[in-house]
């Protein structure tokens, strides 16, 4: 298990000089310079987090992280808590619209269990790495202890590394918890100084007054728990959940083994700013894949210097934003790749 002095050190600055080489090489490319735009932008940081001027992006993997919380007593959500493990078994049997999105753009998926209140049997796609079956009440009391917090995030980082020994290139995250968006929203009106209600939005579609009653449970828990923000760490054993630690995980594995990790919606989000917290130098490695419907988020993107590549209204979660995300990053990479150069189509520069 790393510590997070031992991830801070593994986590190296993406260098100057393969966005220039990435920048010499599309302005090569028969085009207009920088007409390409996002695309470009996106090749070039690829580039520098490979450190590869040809790189690719062959073995795309979804990773769905699921847990199950014990706040969903407050009545925060509009679906029971069981359905956790019951779209974990869609997902597992390739049912679900994270299959649908991945087999469309020729990613694998990958669930884990971190924490559902269920005990699943051995499945080729099903990493079980239980730490309990679900959270405590964050209403009441911590999320988790501060050992777990951390065990979180190393299961993430151990399920990446043993995926890129696999061969995968890049990593978009996901993710299933009914109630997950309860912590999500205290993470995020915590890390970001916001007032609650702006961060606050209807999940898997509760009413106007579900929603009031979401508020007070989140002020409960923040009021309760006194989660230290400048302490990643402390913020998501309070407040957090098991998932949204194996996800901030999955974040500092892609930036410690310099594969891309491209973040899903607003849950994700939430996870990528524990891991900022946690190594700031990650940041570089994320590439945001939408705006989520979800209210907050925005907010936390803007917390992170990311911006978002499209915004469908989209709030499923899953991954399945990270996984139409992975699909533009694989066409700004076959851009560098496969497009022809001035001197190689016969075709006059620019004046």
């Amino acid at each position: 298990m790393y510590t997070i002095e031992e991830i801070k050190e593994r986590i190296e600055p993406l260098k100057p000089k393969y966005f220039t080489q990435a920048q010499q090489k599309l302005d090569l490319l028969t085009k207009p310079k920088g007409s390409l735009g996002r695309l470009e932008e996106i090749a070039k940081q690829i580039v520098a987090i490979t450190r590869n001027i040809s790189p690719s992006l062959n073995h795309k993997c979804i990773v769905t992280m699921a847990a199950d919380h014990g706040v969903v007593k407050e009545k925060v959500s509009a679906y029971p808590p069981q359905v956790t493990t019951q779209m974990v078994y869609n997902f597992l049997s390739g049912g679900a619209a994270i299959n649908v999105l991945s087999q469309h753009i020729g990613a694998k998926v990958y669930v884990v269990d971190m924490g559902v209140d269920h005990d699943f049997k051995p499945h080729p796609q099903l990493y079980l790495k239980k730490i309990a079956y679900g959270t405590a009440n964050i209403a009441e009391g911590p999320a988790m202890s501060r050992a777990e917090a951390l065990q979180a995030v190393n299961i993430g980082i151990e399920v990446v590394e043993d995926l890129v020994r696999g061969g995968c290139s890049i990593i978009g995250t996901g993710e299933m918890g009914i109630g997950n968006t309860t912590p999500s929203s205290a993470i995020a009106a915590v890390m970001c100084g916001e007032d609650i209600e702006q961060v606050t939005g209807k999940g898997t579609g509760i009413s106007e007054q579900d929603i009031k009653n979401k508020v007070e449970v989140i002020q409960r828990s923040i009021n309760v728990n006194r989660p230290n923000s400048s302490d990643g760490l402390d913020v998501l054993a309070k407040i957090g959940g098991f998932e949204i630690g194996g996800i901030a995980g999955l974040i500092l594995g892609a930036a410690m083994t310099r594969i891309p990790v491209v973040v899903d919606g607003f849950i994700s989000t939430a996870a990528a700013i524990i891991a900022q917290s946690i190594a700031p130098q990650c940041q570089p490695y994320m590439l945001a894949s939408h705006r989520s419907a979800e209210i907050g988020h925005i907010i936390m993107m803007q917390k992170l210097g990311l911006k978002p590549m499209f915004d469908f209204d989209m709030r499923l979660g899953e991954g399945t934003g990270a996984a139409m995300g992975i699909s533009i990053a694989d066409a700004s990479i076959k851009i560098l790749n496969q497009m022809a150069t001035f001197g190689d189509a016969g075709v006059s520069k620019k004046l």
